[in-house]
């Protein structure tokens, strides 16, 4: 399954005409913020996306701020369970670490939520910044779980610092994405990966190995 699908984003959110009206708008509003960031996300657009009337849209929602921050909020929460599938996986620490970062992605997209960081507007609302912030710090906060808990066992080198080594590894992603968007290839965040893998591995002590 994809990143697209397991974040609910997947085809015309208007196409299932099981969903309800509610969440086919912050469906909508979740793949136009992908596409189109913030400020370039209109109602009108989000509307259109959708299939649905105005009316509907402000019966559920205050207004665009209400609605985006509903959909910035279902995003988080699926990337959370997507990297969570990897990091609790079976394996070291270091392969669980290396299939968060080697898992599928559509990098030319660029993160979800790591573009609404380049929003202004979105910077600026406390409210909107808010999911972000949680995002990003629960994902540091797993990954020193899962090395601290790797360095315990005697996976990783004792003298590691798995809050240094989980703040390197979320800001590669994040750089990843950029690196690759300014060049429309994905080699930059591939060969990124690489790199911090190769660093990660170096940690690895002789009597575990790895196969990450």
């Amino acid at each position: 399954m994809s990143t697209q699908e397991r974040l609910g984003t997947q085809g015309p959110p208007g196409a299932d005409d099981t969903l309800g009206t509610r969440d086919r708008l912050v469906r909508s509003t979740q793949e136009l913020l992908w596409e189109r960031g913030y400020v370039g996300t209109s109602p009108k657009a989000i509307l259109e996306r959708a299939g649905v009337g105005q009316g509907s849209m402000y019966h559920h929602f205050a207004g665009k701020s209400a609605l985006a921050l509903a959909a910035i909020r279902r995003t988080a929460e699926g990337m959370e369970a997507v990297a969570e599938e990897c990091l609790s996986a079976p394996g070291t620490a270091y392969e669980r670490v290396a299939g968060y970062l080697l898992r599928e992605r559509q990098v030319l997209r660029g993160c979800p939520i790591g573009r609404m960081t380049q929003d202004r507007d979105v910077v600026r609302s406390p409210e909107l910044r808010q999911p972000l912030d949680e995002m990003f710090g629960w994902l540091q906060g797993r990954i020193t779980e899962v090395l601290d808990e790797g360095r315990r066992r005697g996976e990783l080198a004792a003298e590691l610092d798995p809050a240094a080594v989980a703040a390197t590894v979320a800001a590669v992603v994040q750089g990843g994405y950029v690196l690759a968007r300014a060049a429309d290839d994905t080699a930059p965040f591939d060969a990124a990966v690489r790199g911090v893998l190769s660093l990660l591995a170096a940690q690895v002590t002789p009597t575990t190995g790895a196969t990450g």
